[in-house]
């Protein structure tokens, strides 16, 4: 079983929002492998690649806390463990 997980940001882009999701990855020991972010007509999109193994947190943990901190940014955060994710985009 992987230990990646897929992190899905948007909202109204405005100051602080990489630093705000990444500093609650720091804190709960995710590491960031890949990271793609984009602006469109105002809206921020931002995809992160992550791996959980070194974390002493559970993946309901991580995906909860950064939820929180979405709801708190006014941004919608999605946590996928990557192979869910991978599962639901073959054709």
């Amino acid at each position: 079983m992987s230990d990646q997980i897929i992190v899905t940001v948007s909202g109204v882009d405005k100051v602080g929002i990489v630093a705000g999701v990444t500093a609650v990855l720091a804190q709960y020991e995710v590491n960031i492998e890949d990271i793609k972010q984009t602006l469109m007509q105002g809206h921020f999109v931002m995809f992160m690649l992550c791996n959980i193994e070194k974390s002493k947190f559970s993946f309901k943990e991580i995906k909860e806390a950064l939820t929180s901190k979405g709801l708190e940014m006014g941004m919608e955060i999605w946590v996928q463990k990557k192979e869910i994710f991978d599962n639901m985009h073959k054709i």
